[in-house]
């Protein structure tokens, strides 16, 4: 095994053992990454090998010192290229780093790379980014997910010990469910969004993508937390996410709601029958819940979403940081460079915010959704009065080929049904390997109430030890 397919705790013990030094670990990543990187397009931006190794043997005392890691390059990252995706934004270089950059480097960490996306976050699949899309490790036909789709598969195929995604509607989880590896979706405002790319304001959250539970729970020791220059971050005391993560969960009481075992082939049914069965195993208990209104949730995260997109996406027009078209007149610059530098996908949901928020339909679509969302908040509420934990697959379905759905948007968007709600209502949940279904990685999510990381991120734990 090469030092590229260890964990990150792996890999720290190697280091405080001396057994390993940073040098070789980047060796053995890059060497990988020249191996497979062809065929699974996971990077938009790869730093020089020996500049990484260099940052690496000489980063400050902390708890990743040494480590690199893979950012997803809708965060900004200082004297790094930014793209989002995007070619409006392909030369854009940031001035400073994210507040999670920082803080990585800060604990030692280092970054590695950029990775692809789906333009803006903006996708199910990784097919919409202007860099081509990201291949699945697992079988190269299939897709590796989206937004995240580039951190998943880096850190599946260890062209990456660990990397960084954001989580709008599912865009950490899901991906990690296709690519068979570990995501972590926080709570709402438990991770500052300073030096995110804005897609959705109200529902974006950055979170970790690993290849173990331990690893997810030590990077979140390193990003969250209050920070004031993020006026949404929340301004309550971190734990230690390590702390307790051994202790099993004897006596948690767990739901699976009856609206996510809808859709699912008998593959998959199967599959969280044996979940329950070494949950149980484990000491849990299981409770009926249901969340009622889970089936209006796709419909309001796409109404919320696109209309803060519509919003947040104006600011690419052509003037500042981004890419210009057309000089002929302003009207010109701004048409030319927004038609011709955003693709399908971007340009379709700015139009549908533009159209929810405009006269006349504002109460019709966009308020109506922000209602919706009230009551998808109060199931969740509701059930945390019954259980600890909810359970349920990530997605309906492991990875599908790549071009099965780019033509049908609506049977894409599909493919988040089971996470876009715990956006709407802030909540934090976590995807992890939960077997395979049709020969494809399948993902177990377990789902926290608010600021309850620590709980989910234990019985994750406890499950993957089992297993």
């Amino acid at each position: 095994m090469g030092l590229n397919e260890k964990t990150v705790h792996d890999i720290l013990s190697l280091y405080q053992q001396g057994e390993a030094t940073p040098t070789q670990v980047v060796a053995d990543l890059y060497q990988s990454i020249e191996a497979k990187e062809q065929s699974l397009n996971a990077f938009v931006k790869l730093l020089p090998q020996d500049e990484v190794a260099q940052q690496a043997e000489t980063a400050p005392d902390g708890p990743l010192k040494g480590i690199p890691i893979a950012i997803k390059d809708l965060i900004s990252t200082q004297g790094v290229g930014t793209t989002a995706g995007s070619q409006i934004l392909k030369d854009f270089v940031p001035i400073y780093d994210a507040t999670v950059i920082q803080r990585l480097k800060a604990a030692g960490a280092v970054v590695q790379a950029k990775t692809n996306l789906d333009e803006y976050g903006m996708g199910s699949s990784n097919e919409n980014s202007s860099f081509g899309p990201v291949r699945n490790p697992h079988n190269p036909d299939y897709v590796a997910g989206g937004s995240s789709g580039g951190s998943a598969a880096a850190v599946a195929a260890h062209e990456a010990l660990a990397s960084l995604g954001t989580d709008t509607g599912g865009s950490v989880r899901q991906p990690a469910a296709f690519c068979g590896v570990v995501g972590l979706k926080p709570t709402y405002g438990r991770v500052s969004r300073y030096g995110q790319i804005a897609y959705a304001s109200s529902l974006d959250q950055i979170g970790p993508i690993t290849k173990n539970v331990r690893d997810a729970a030590l990077i979140m020791n390193v990003i969250a937390g209050h920070d004031p220059l993020d006026t949404t971050s929340l301004n309550v005391e971190t734990e230690d996410y390590l702390d307790g993560l051994e202790n099993g969960i004897e006596g948690v009481r767990i739901g699976i709601p009856a609206e996510y075992q809808q859709g699912l082939n008998d593959e998959a049914k199967a599959c969280m029958q044996q979940w329950q069965v070494n949950f149980e195993k484990l000491g849990a208990t299981f409770v009926e819940v249901s969340l009622p209104h889970t089936s209006y949730a796709l419909s309001a995260y796409y109404l919320i979403s696109c209309s803060e997109a519509s919003a947040n996406l104006a600011r690419f027009d052509g003037v500042r940081y981004t890419t210009r078209v057309s000089d002929k007149s302003l009207n010109d610059m701004f048409s030319e460079t927004r038609d011709q530098c955003f693709g399908e996908e971007v340009k379709r949901r700015i139009m549908l915010g533009t159209y929810a928020l405009s006269s006349g339909y504002y109460d019709a679509f966009y308020k109506k959704a922000q209602q919706v969302r009230a009551l998808i908040t109060k199931d969740f509420n509701d059930a945390f009065e019954q259980v600890d934990l909810l359970l349920g697959p990530t997605s309906p379905t492991p990875a599908f080929k790549l071009g099965e759905k780019t033509d049908d948007p609506v049977n894409m968007y599909l493919s988040d049904v089971y996470t876009v709600s715990i956006n709407l209502a802030g909540v934090p949940a976590i995807s992890i390997p939960g077997g395979q279904v049709d020969g494809m990685p399948f993902g177990l999510q377990l789902i926290g109430d608010h600021l309850q990381e620590s709980k989910i991120l234990r019985a994750a734990h406890a499950f993957e030890q089992s297993s």
